[in-house]
């Protein structure tokens, strides 16, 4: 009799809780914010797999598991390949294969040790719940470099199967110019890591046939636009001119040669100005600067009002973006959530049609926006 009185009465006081948090109203929606799992250090994306438990990478190089209750589990997946945690880089994406539920393959994006320093790698292992068993390396960005700076990183299939690897210029901005250098650019690959028979550059000895578009600073935000099998990219700026752009096969994006953004502290010009023939414009950028990380468009039922919209989080805003679009083009922005979870380091929309975030602390947490009303 006391253990069903104390289950009914944890029951309630979830309801309370669930009840009493507090509202939040915005342009178009409702909504409550859910702690689903806390306790994860420095957390930099989430993947969602069938079972309803999700998988996080921590960027000091852990994989961890939470299970659908939101029950975070004590000892991180094994099997992983050698990461290092590095000034800005460490363990970065984590996407599952578009066919997860048959064939088990989980992607990561990392920093990864080597000769010459380090670089972006891609691996993929199959998960067998606890661990990665067959863990083979896709994509290795070359030459490696010793700077701590801009490795990207995000990883997204479209509908075609083609895995796309976003880079940065790793503080080198030159290397972002050069397609002779993976650094600063888009890669396009099969699942299995092969090079595609139809990327820009197959078959040139001066350039990278991994390189799909190049000219970017630091993407750490991709997400497919599915009405149009587009890729959509989001990229760090300098001092100013963090860029959405829509990368397209052997597109050269402009960095450093042009940028709305200025040199840290002395705000002086960088490159050639703001524009150049031949090279691509941001379909929008933001001055100052709000350090964009993760992003993806809404398309469920939950918050019908945002329909179509794209969510960006925000680093140093400690913020929520919401971008509204037009034919293609930027509309509106909405900023929501300021100051109240801290800086947003991923933004993914789940399977269960609700908004999850990922907060970038030492004690990150793994939240959902739950509608109201």
């Amino acid at each position: 009799m006391t253990k069903i009185r104390l289950s009914l009465l944890l029951c309630c006081a979830c309801v309370v809780t669930a009840v009493s948090a507090q509202t939040h109203t915005t342009e178009q929606a409702r909504f409550v914010v859910e702690t689903v799992s806390s306790g994860l250090d420095h957390p930099w994306s989430v993947a969602f797999l069938p079972d309803g438990g999700y998988l996080v990478s921590e960027r000091p190089g852990r994989l961890r598991l939470i299970d659908a209750n939101g029950k975070l589990s004590p000892q991180p997946v094994e099997g992983l390949p050698p990461v290092l945690a590095h000034g800005q880089g460490g363990l970065l994406d984590v996407v599952l294969h578009p066919q997860f539920a048959s064939n088990r393959w989980v992607y990561l994006s990392y920093a990864e040790p080597g000769v010459g320093g380090v670089g972006t790698a891609v691996a993929r292992g199959r998960f067998d719940g606890q661990r990665l068993d067959d863990v083979e390396v896709l994509f290795r960005l070359m030459p490696k470099s010793g700077t701590g700076r801009h490795f990207g990183s995000r990883l997204v299939f479209d509908r075609d199967g083609f895995l796309f690897i976003t880079l940065g210029d790793r503080g080198a901005q030159a290397r972002a110019q050069d397609v002779a250098d993976h650094a600063g650019s888009v890669i396009r690959l099969h699942d299995d890591g092969r090079v595609p028979a139809d990327n820009p550059f197959v078959g040139r000895d001066d350039a990278r046939a991994e390189i799909y578009s190049y000219g970017h600073r630091n993407i750490q935000g991709a997400t497919l636009h599915a009405p149009s099998n587009q890729l959509w990219t989001h990229e760090h700026g300098p001092q100013g001119g963090d860029e959405i752009n829509l990368p397209r096969a052997g597109v050269n994006h402009g960095w450093p040669v042009i940028t709305y953004g200025v040199n840290y502290g002395i705000g002086t010009r960088i490159g050639e100005g703001t524009a150049k023939p031949g090279m691509a414009q941001p379909l929008y950028y933001w001055v100052p600067s709000i350090a964009p990380s993760g992003m993806t468009f809404y398309d469920a039922d939950a918050f019908p009002a945002w329909q179509g919209d794209l969510f960006v989080g925000s680093l140093k805003f400690r913020l929520l973006v919401r971008l509204e679009l037009r034919d293609g083009k930027v509309v509106a922005e909405e900023r929501m959530l300021a100051d109240e979870l801290g800086r947003i380091r991923d933004v993914r929309q789940g399977p269960d049609g609700l908004l999850y975030l990922l907060t970038d602390d030492d004690d990150g947490q793994l939240v959902r926006l739950r509608p109201v009303g």
